[in-house]
């Protein structure tokens, strides 16, 4: 161990940490003995800024390691959390500790001082606290595989201590982890503690393969609804052991629905049951009903409005995917929805995106941009009832993303929405929501002096999302080709996110011809949107697919830009025959290949991408 007297000795300023030179650590070392709990408390978050920032070390990591070990001693206070952090700085993966990487790097550097110093920490072991005895199981946990073997035998034998006497059994259970990361693995699954029984159920998980055996499905079962809290300690790769139990129970649906299931009808502790199924439904396709009842069931378990509105809202996230929504869970819907509670909103999100009758009344009555938008995408033919509301809050006044809902709202309608026009008009005057405002006019069709006056001038403006949807519109209305190609032009000539002007060129089709040499150099863009983006533009412009369908099927993929080329590639008909394997993935893929990214309640892009391929495959 190093004191701060001997800080001055290491040359900080030609080492490195997360911002450059390392010249201002040997101050925050300082500020941890100092007395003052507040500054030690900056300080220690400082390090984890900069010598070790977002999972990464430095050069400036190691040779801090002897003089947080030395505050750990010595320091008045902290030591729970500068152990930590010497468990933090030295966390690694075992197996990658003979790869080409290792040898030399920050991370071998900082375990090779902390196997130093490990001496000087074991009596942190048998500290008083037990949050320092926790988190001095970590720190020896953290160098395993790599103490030498005249200290493996001591910090073992202080292990078994603590797994067989300590009176907390969380740090029993803690010493059992450790005991197995030193090749001690204990038969535990019938100790007379819950907390050790979880913890051998978890480490029999990590070393299985799902389906997981039902002996350990039990046990976590049993023993785990109640997990969090005081004794929720994090461990070297700073996950928590709830987050581990749920990393481990998503790995295997069957046995994460069935624990989650039992967590719930045990009271659904801190929501921890319907978080699982919530996290269940958010990686693995098929899932959808099982983790709706699950969550129905929950609903009268939650222990404040927070945490029922969470549930809620996980309710109208996944509703849509049920072909029929059953009468129970719209009966409950319904009513949390009538509730004159903050709870009321998400049930009549969730009951309106089941389609039952009762919600469009009660929307009318509770017009919120979001709930319009939903009412409108799943009432299309309710727009005798929903336009007038529209209009009403568009000229009230509303502004940024309840504006563009509520404009949006109107795609569903048909010609229908031209009766919004006034209430278009003025946002695009006034410029709330201009953007979608100018698009839907010039879908809308309806030519007047005042609207295209209105258009023009949007085009003169400095923001291209604006001055290209309105070119657009104004072309749409008038024919005029001038004012998009001076819009267009100069911004697909430049560097800017071009993918994003290159769509609003939809609606003209053949009309952008023009415009063809300014997107033909894009399909080679070092970008993948905007190659995406030109490919299919170019399609659209030229009816031909020839050029477009090499760079679309070169993007294809379960990204977010690979299932908008593969939505191009749908348009050109044509799916090369060396795709239809990977077609077959997006399809039957079990485990959902893209996360949920929806915005006012769009289609989930996982199933956005099954479904495209899906007809695909069933194409000729």
């Amino acid at each position: 161990m190093k004191s701060p007297a001997e800080l001055d000795h290491v040359q900080w300023h030609d080492l490195t940490h997360a911002y450059g030179p390392a010249a201002d650590v040997p101050e925050l070392i300082r500020a941890l003995y100092g007395g003052d709990e507040e500054s030690a408390a900056e300080a220690i978050d400082e390090l984890y800024g900069t010598i070790y920032h977002q999972g990464t070390v430095y050069e400036a990591s190691a040779p801090a390691v002897p003089f947080l070990a030395h505050a750990v001693l010595h320091a008045p206070g902290k030591r729970d959390e500068l152990l930590m952090m010497l468990a933090v700085l030295a966390d690694h993966e075992p197996t990658a500790v003979d790869s080409p990487r290792w040898s030399g790097s920050p991370t071998a550097a900082i375990c090779a001082e902390l196997c130093r110093v490990l001496p000087d920490l074991l009596p942190c072991l048998g500290d008083d606290e037990r949050a320092v005895r926790r988190a001095a199981i970590r720190t020896v946990a953290a160098v395993a595989d790599l103490i030498p073997a005249r200290l493996r035998d001591r910090v073992v034998e202080g292990l078994d201590a603590l797994y067989a006497e300590d009176p907390v059994p969380a740090v029993r259970a803690d010493a059992l982890v450790a005991l197995d990361r030193f090749g001690r693995e204990t038969a535990a699954l019938d100790h007379p503690l819950p907390e050790v029984r979880l913890a051998a159920a978890l480490l029999g998980m990590e070393r299985s393969v799902p389906p997981y055996p039902a002996e350990l499905v039990e046990v976590v079962a049993e023993d785990g609804a109640e997990t969090g809290g005081e004794d929720d300690f994090p461990w070297s790769d700073t996950s928590t052991q709830e987050e581990r139990l749920t990393r481990l129970l998503t790995r295997d649906p069957d046995s994460g629905l069935t624990v989650a299931a039992r967590w719930i009808a045990a009271g659904d502790h801190a929501s921890h049951g319907s978080w699982l199924a919530q996290d269940i439904a958010e990686q693995w396709r098929d899932r959808e009903a099982e983790v709706l009842d699950l969550l129905l069931a929950a609903l009268p378990r939650q222990k404040d409005t927070r945490a029922l509105i969470g549930r809620l809202r996980s309710l109208a996230a996944w509703i849509d995917f049920l072909p029929e929504p059953g009468t129970d869970l719209r009966d409950t819907l319904h009513r949390y929805a009538v509730a004159d509670e903050e709870s009321a909103e998400p049930a009549l999100l969730a009951l309106t995106r089941s389609r039952d009758p009762r919600a469009l009344d009660l929307v009318l009555r509770r017009p919120g941009a979001q709930l319009i938008a939903a009412a409108a995408r799943h009432f299309p033919d309710a727009a005798d009832l929903l336009i007038p509301v529209i209009r009403r809050e568009l000229a009230a006044g509303a502004t940024d993303n309840a504006g563009i809902a509520l404009v949006e709202a109107l795609a569903p309608f048909g010609a229908a929405a031209r009766r919004a026009e006034p209430e278009l008009v003025d946002c695009l005057r006034t410029g709330r929501a201009a953007i979608v405002a100018a698009r839907r006019l010039g879908l809308n069709g309806v030519r007047t002096r005042e609207i295209t006056d209105l258009l023009h001038q949007a085009t003169q403006g400095t923001d291209g999302a604006l001055t290209t949807a309105a070119a657009v519109a104004h072309h749409q209305l008038t024919g005029d080709l001038d004012t998009v190609l001076r819009v267009f032009e100069p911004l697909l000539s430049g560097r800017g996110q071009s993918h994003w002007y290159l769509s609003r060129l939809e609606p003209m089709g053949g009309a952008a011809a023009p415009l063809l040499p300014s997107i033909e150099p894009l399909l080679d863009d070092e970008r993948d949107w905007t190659r995406m983006a030109a490919a299919q533009a170019h399609h659209r412009i030229t009816g031909s697919p020839d050029r477009a369908v090499p760079v679309l099927v070169a993007l294809v993929g379960a990204t977010p830009v690979g299932l908008s080329a593969l939505k191009a590639l749908a348009a050109t008909g044509r799916v090369p025959a060396e795709l239809r394997r990977t077609l077959r993935s997006f399809a039957d893929s079990p485990r959902r290949l893209l996360g949920d990214t929806r915005l006012r309640g769009e289609v989930h892009p996982d199933a956005e991408l099954r479904a495209v391929a899906r007809t695909l495959l069933t194409s000729d």
